[in-house]
């Protein structure tokens, strides 16, 4: 186990060094950099020393308090991941590995104690938390806490102490016998950032357990116990970031401000996209239709409102259609006819029947078709008659630019119906460019002035 982890260890540390030496602008050495977007995940190793505190049976210890820090010693490797659902909160799962036994310098007796333990942690970012980020710069301050569950097992092979215990019996080593305990941790990680993806973690941890038999030199503690266990950790090591994202939440400088108006941009995008929906099909966006439970197939104006020029409540193409199925042809009188046929001539002039493009197209969008069959029937039943086929476009963009925009839509339509049947001369093509009647800042308003609008000649 120790070996795997100093391989990763130094593993990491050559990563470190070859990124060091690719990521050497200014914008890599930057303290903070200020983005919106930033990566979750981190992975972490480190090593440093762990010492069980309490219980200990009596004339067994492994400080040496004749030392600084009581004989430093490597005997503590871990490896963990971390996640961050906001640059403040998160989720630390790790997996530790301990090993306790004598200070060979100290008149403790002989033991040994292997230990693996999981933990499953909250995280949270203290100096997000107290808004001290920037102050702190490349230093950032986490604090963690949640449960832990370990299995220690005694590793000495050893007769039993005589001097502890029943009299003449003792207590005995424990070799290889195993027990799972578990409790709570909490501890504060001092992170210092040396590239955007990279920086060095300490980290110094206290761990109490509930359930603990042994104590940390391997035989079963005393009944006055009750049962506990308390050990600290002290550990350095590396952390690595990966996203898509340049730097780590550890360290982005995040504009709240910026992050709101996202959400609100977000939700407006939300909300035009639920406003431009169509239920009935008609070709006009539900938050202009009046009448947005239109008969499929029936002209419509541009607000949506089935056509009844004669106001008698029924639609004309429908009272149309009835009439031509359920009327004898004869009873029509030549005066309703031409004045439909006016009425219908009126319509095409004065703009109802449209069709619709998208930013920088020529070709009709699928909805707005309807204008373009329109005309070709309207043609095809009036032989005589010749059309003008108006294009036309929004201001945003160079006008003479808008201005051929405008003419190779016309153009568009008018070669659809050509190959529709229509003979060439009866279409005219007029450009109109661009259409100053709306708000240029209004993308809504500009999409009902990218269009081909028609004129009927004779």
């Amino acid at each position: 186990m120790k070996k795997s982890l100093l391989l990763l260890a130094i593993t990491l540390l050559t990563f470190t060094n070859s990124v060091a030496q690719k990521e050497n602008s200014k914008e890599a050495n930057d303290v903070m950099v200020d983005v919106v977007g930033f990566n979750r995940w981190t992975v972490e190793v480190s090593t440093g020393q762990s010492k069980g505190t309490k219980p200990f049976t009596k004339g067994y210890f492994s400080s040496n308090p004749d030392t600084y820090f009581g004989s430093f010693s490597f005997n503590s490797f871990s490896v963990g991941a971390r996640y961050m659902f906001s640059p403040r909160f998160g989720l630390k799962l790790d997996f530790s590995s301990d090993k306790f036994e004598n200070n060979k310098k100290t008149l403790s007796k002989d033991f040994r104690m292997q230990q693996y333990r999981v933990g499953f942690q909250g995280v949270v970012n203290a100096a997000r938390l107290f808004n001290i980020q920037e102050a702190l710069g490349r230093l950032s301050i986490l604090i963690h806490a949640g449960i832990q569950v370990a299995r220690a097992t005694p590793k000495l092979d050893a007769p039993n102490d005589l001097d502890v215990g029943i009299p003449g019996v003792g207590l005995a080593s424990n070799y290889n016998h195993s027990e799972l305990n578990g409790g709570v941790i909490f501890g504060i990680s001092p992170e210092f950032r040396i590239l955007k993806r990279v920086s060095v973690i300490g980290d110094f941890s206290t761990l109490a357990n509930f359930r603990q038999h042994f104590a940390w030199d391997g035989h079963i503690s005393s009944a006055d116990n009750n049962l506990s266990g308390q050990m600290i950790v002290a550990t350095i090591g590396l952390t690595y970031s990966f996203g898509k994202d340049k730097i780590h939440g550890d360290w982005a400088i995040i504009d709240e401000n910026k992050l709101e108006e996202l959400e609100a941009l977000d939700k407006r995008v939300g909300d035009l996209e639920t406003m431009m929906n169509d239920a009935d099909k008609d070709g006009v966006p539900d938050y202009l239709d009046v009448e947005n439970n239109s008969i499929a197939g029936v002209a419509v104006d541009t607000k949506g409102r089935m056509v009844d020029i004669n106001k008698n409540g029924v639609p004309d193409e429908l009272e149309k259609f009835m009439a031509n199925t359920y009327v004898d042809k004869t009873q029509i009188s030549e005066t309703v006819a031409a004045a439909n046929a006016d009425m219908i001539k009126k319509l095409i002039n004065e703009g109802y029947v449209t069709t619709y493009f998208d930013t920088n197209k020529i070709k009709p969008t699928n909805v707005s078709t309807e204008g373009i069959d329109f005309m070709l029937t309207y043609l095809r039943n009036n032989p005589s008659a010749s059309i003008e086929i108006v294009g036309h476009a929004d201001e945003i963009g160079k006008s003479a630019y808008n201005d051929k925009l405008s003419t190779d839509r016309a153009n568009n339509v008018r070669a659809t119906l050509i190959k529709a049947g229509i003979d060439a001369s009866r279409l005219n093509v007029v450009s109109q460019g661009e259409d100053t009647s709306v708000a240029p800042d209004s993308g809504d308003a500009r999409r009902l002035v990218r269009r081909v609008t028609f004129k009927v000649n004779n």
